[in-house]
């Protein structure tokens, strides 16, 4: 069951990098304010999601 929240874990931590990514990109570029905000809450969003599932992990491998 660890395993299942590891990889669920690894996945959305690369979801969290290209999410970040994204928004650097639209920052240089001088994008719309409007689209770095919803960027940077689907990050935050996401990051959320990660550490919700790395404690999960955290908690059945110690069982």
């Amino acid at each position: 069951m660890a395993s299942v929240f590891n990889i669920l874990a690894i996945l959305v931590m690369v979801a969290v990098v290209i999410v970040l990514v994204r928004g650097l990109i639209n920052m240089m570029r001088g994008g719309s304010g409007f689209t770095s905000n919803k960027l940077m809450q689907t990050r935050v969003l996401l990051q959320a999601v990660a550490l919700a599932l790395i404690l999960l992990a955290v908690y059945f491998t110690r069982k």
